[in-house]
């Protein structure tokens, strides 16, 4: 349940560390003073000297380029407070043995750490829980003191937290354990992403999956999902128009998207989606995973002719060879009706005749879910019967396929983060959720093994949405919340 408080003072902290606290990278701060566990406050990044060490020394290599970043951002007249936060703990540290162990929880150095014990006697390590602020409050600077009065007292809620109560109590269990962090090697990678990602999506991409994975944050950006859905929702519209040079360009361009390749040069039969197969060549062609040959046929408003069908097998065989050809899978797009003739004949030649609607329903799903479409298990649908016209209707069962299966996977990583939030805890026992699962609104029963293969499937680093601690056996092992997984209905 939501609750709200007032709010009438700021922390000032140095502007790295408000940052790396609003990121999620951190849950910790280390003030001058003890801050009270319980006492709410916005976070003020103000331009207070460390007085220690250059930034070089004080903040860790991975940290580094984002700490430069937010000192050259400061202005010298007013400050920029984006979020609030609570003291949910502060701990005191004043043995130098575990300031190692410290730094690879947080973004400074040993020597950073050693020096500021060293200056002070005791660190203050104050556990915060981030809010994000609806709006950000710009107000004047304020050079001195450990608090600053704000202009006026703010209203704010826990709505927006930075992490989830389940992922931050698994943090801080970690902090005050002093555990080492579990993916060392991939905070370095990220760090390596950072400037990257500011001019190309894939790296921001990529970046945002990471922080994700290492529970830094749990959303990706605002600008997802998937750029690429611009012109994928054009797939249908330009199928039912005349305009077959664009549909052909776009049918090449969904191939590639789905994950298809195709490395030879011959433009008779290319997956360039730049380009089109020009008279006399394929409208599209693929060489792997497996081999694909279509033509395209953008109109609604005319039946497509047996002619079509003709023409897919006679460029198959000037192009491709009567081998290749017939270890080929055969497509159609067509948004029109296929006469009688030309039906039978794609039947007879095996032939998937597949709607620019549905074929803009499939890339869309690859976009919105990138690992949810297995070409290998879509192979032997299109390689089975049926075929002519009614292969859409098969290519559409497999869709809803994929996508009960994401439902069942969605439900799954919602009820780790409902228990988990409900019971406090920071893990859960798989036998546990086993019970839980079995008595929750799912969309479909699952047997024992094969609830568990899914939460491994789940806890993967290539997925990420849940992490595994592994146990004894089987039932022991233990899952906790990293990210959500939303399904569009």
């Amino acid at each position: 349940m939501s609750y709200s408080v007032f709010v009438d003072t700021a922390l000032q902290l140095p502007p790295p560390d408000v940052e790396a606290l609003i990121e999620g990278r951190v849950i910790a701060a280390m003030p001058r003073i003890f801050i009270e566990p319980g006492r709410s406050f916005a976070l003020y990044p103000a331009n207070i000297s460390i007085n220690l060490l250059p930034h070089e020394q004080y903040y860790r290599s991975s940290f580094l380029p984002i700490a430069k970043t937010s000192f050259s951002q400061l202005s010298s007249e007013t400050v920029l407070i984006k979020a609030w936060a609570k003291c949910e703990w502060c701990q005191i540290l004043n043995d130098s043995e575990s300031l190692e162990a410290l730094s690879q929880l947080t973004v400074w150095t040993t020597e950073a750490l050693q020096q500021t014990l060293l200056q002070r006697r005791n660190i203050f390590l104050t556990h915060l829980r981030v809010y994000l602020l609806p709006q950000p409050l710009e107000m004047p600077v304020n050079p001195s003191g450990n608090f600053v009065s704000l202009p006026k007292s703010l209203n704010v809620t826990d709505s927006t937290p930075v992490l989830s109560e389940s992922i931050f109590a698994k943090r801080r269990q970690k902090l005050e354990k002093l555990e080492p962090p579990e993916h060392p090697e991939l905070e370095e990678l990220q760090s390596a992403l950072v400037h990257l990602s500011t001019t190309n999506t894939k790296a921001k991409q990529l970046d945002a999956e990471i922080k994700m994975f290492l529970g830094w944050s749990e959303k990706l950006p605002t600008t997802q999902p998937d750029s690429d859905l611009a012109w994928i929702s054009a797939i249908a519209q330009i199928g039912n128009s005349s305009d077959g040079n664009t549909f052909e360009k776009l049918v090449r361009k969904s191939f590639v998207k789905l994950g298809f390749a195709n490395s030879n040069t011959n433009p008779k039969a290319s997956l360039n989606p730049e380009s089109t197969g020009g008279a006399g060549g394929l409208d599209f062609y693929c060489e792997t995973p497996y081999p694909v040959a279509g033509e395209c046929k953008a109109s609604k408003h005319e039946s497509v002719p047996n002619s079509v069908t003709a023409q897919l097998i006679h460029l198959g065989l000037t192009h491709l060879g009567q081998d290749k050809f017939d270890r080929s899978v055969k497509i159609i797009l067509a948004a029109g009706p296929l006469t009688n003739p030309a039906n039978q004949a794609a039947i007879g030649s095996k032939m998937n005749v597949i709607r620019p609607e549905t074929l803009q329903k499939l890339v869309e799903l690859k976009a919105k879910q990138p690992g949810s479409i297995d070409l290998l298990q879509l192979k032997p649908c299109l390689e089975q019967q049926p075929f002519g016209e009614e292969a859409d209707a098969k290519v559409n069962r497999y869709i809803d396929e994929v996508r009960e299966k994401l439902k069942v996977r969605s439900h799954i990583v919602q009820l780790v983060k409902d228990f988990l939030e409900r019971t406090k805890s920071t893990s859960v026992e798989f036998n546990q959720l086993h019970g839980a699962y079995a008595f929750s609104m799912s969309p479909q029963p699952l047997k024992y093994e094969e609830m568990h293969h899914i939460l491994i499937e789940l806890s993967s680093p290539l997925t990420g949405y849940l992490g595994r601690i592994k146990g004894e056996d089987l039932g022991r092992d233990r899952f906790y919340f990293l990210h959500d997984l939303p399904i569009d209905d």
